[in-house]
């Protein structure tokens, strides 16, 4: 019975050395989730819908807005439902640059923003996590102001 034993744990043992190694995630495939995610995103804010806004957030989300760090979901969509209140728009955004993890669990998102009327006035950064197979949140978001260095 020990003998019977050892030998199959020893087969378990080699089979399991034996398997294949976990495949890598598909990097261009991730790209692309997360730049449909970020477009979904900012048609929330076209679309006026608060509620798909706060879907995109994970849990844990981190926004820098209004000078302070936004912590939670909750705190994001308590802060950012004043940029929804109104029937237009007040900004919108789109994603320009985008890169992932090779481990497919980490990316970032990147791009302009624009006022209602077009006019450049920032620039944001996210950071999205993967959180279920091709579900991506954001996590940590900020934005930037930009120069207006040409104007005199």
């Amino acid at each position: 019975m020990r003998i019977g034993s050892t030998l199959a744990l020893a087969a378990c043992a080699f089979a399991a050395g034996c398997a294949a190694p976990p495949a890598k995630p598909d990097a261009a495939r991730a790209r692309e989730q997360v730049i449909a995610s970020e477009q979904a995103f900012a048609r929330t804010m076209a679309e006026r819908d608060l509620r798909a806004f706060g879907s995109f957030l994970s849990d844990e989300a981190v926004f820098f807005s209004g000078g302070k760090a936004l912590r939670g979901r909750q705190e994001v969509l308590a802060f950012w439902s004043r940029f929804y209140a109104a029937p237009q728009a007040p900004f919108s955004w789109a994603p320009e640059e985008v890169e992932v993890l090779d481990s497919g669990t980490l990316a970032l998102s990147s791009g302009p923003v624009h006022d209602a009327k077009g006019k450049l006035i920032g620039r944001f950064s996210s950071i999205w996590r993967q959180e279920a197979p091709g579900q991506w949140r954001i996590i940590f978001d900020k934005g930037s102001d930009v120069c207006d260095c040409g104007a005199k």
